[in-house]
């Protein structure tokens, strides 16, 4: 059990049968009234994000889930196979547990796989990745004053905006959870 005081970003709770896990979250006191907690909470399980109220100090179930590093090898269809990095045991999850972080997977990436009672509900990839641009309009002279972004197809088929310095071949890292240009790599 854990206190709606103790909320933190990351914190995965069960509720109604449910996982869900802490998104946001705000200590509100208000002048007149009893404190509450004010949290956006997003559904492990289905993907939904929802916005639910708490008594300051009510307490809530903790759900035990597990975190196991594993590899990805590679996707057929829309299965992408991972591997237990300790165990070799291999498993194979659709697009849809992974999320968007799925356009950023490059093969031999290691990440985490998020377990709940022995079944995976979803991918923690590494914070940045580093990829190679494969295609994207050329940079002019005197472009960069400006500080204008251009569109920059990756490795791995996704699209994120890049300075206009940037040119084909040459490997930048990307933010996973915002599609953002980091720098060079």
């Amino acid at each position: 059990m854990i206190s709606s005081n103790d909320f933190r970003n990351g914190v995965t709770l069960e509720l109604d049968g449910q996982v869900y896990q802490v998104l946001e979250f705000q200590h509100v006191k208000p002048g007149k009234g009893s404190p509450f907690v004010r949290t956006k909470l997003k559904n492990l399980l289905t993907g939904g994000v929802v916005d639910r109220t708490f008594n300051a100090g009510e307490k809530i179930p903790l759900a035990r889930v597990e975190k196991r590093e594993m590899q990805y090898l590679y996707s057929m269809d829309d299965d992408y196979t991972f591997m237990d990095t300790e165990t070799f045991d291999q498993i194979a999850l659709r697009s849809s547990d992974i999320g968007e972080g799925v356009k950023f997977l490059k093969e031999n990436t290691t990440c985490y796989v998020v377990m709940y009672r022995g079944a995976s509900i979803g991918v923690d990839l590494p914070n940045s990745v580093t990829l190679e641009v494969t295609e994207t309009d050329p940079g002019f002279k005197g472009d960069t004053a400006t500080g204008g972004t251009k569109p920059a197809t990756l490795e791995t088929g996704a699209v994120v905006k890049v300075p206009l310095f940037v040119e084909v071949g040459e490997k930048i890292v990307v933010d996973t959870r915002t599609g953002q240009y980091l720098g060079r790599s």
